[in-house]
């Protein structure tokens, strides 16, 4: 594997989204491409963990926590205990 397909696959690995074929294919080529490797997966988690900080949280709708409550609140009681 050259290290572009490296970084390629690293970038998936990060967000947890390798195929299961593709997991030892990547662990060999990370030993094999030691810090080098080791270091563009940290700059690859640091730029999820910088993406994901920068996302904003959607705004529930009125409509949507109105349905929410209504389903709360014709839940039947939990007959099992």
């Amino acid at each position: 594997m050259s290290f572009e397909e490296f970084q390629n696959r690293a970038r998936l690995y990060v967000i947890g989204a390798l195929e299961d074929g593709e997991n030892l294919d990547f662990e060999e080529a990370r030993a094999e491409f030691g810090q080098k490797a080791e270091d563009f997966i940290t700059e690859c988690y640091q730029l999820h963990e910088a993406f994901a900080l920068s996302l904003r949280p959607a705004k529930a709708s009125d409509a949507l926590k109105e349905r929410l409550m209504k389903m709360v609140r014709e839940r039947k009681p939990d007959t099992a205990r």
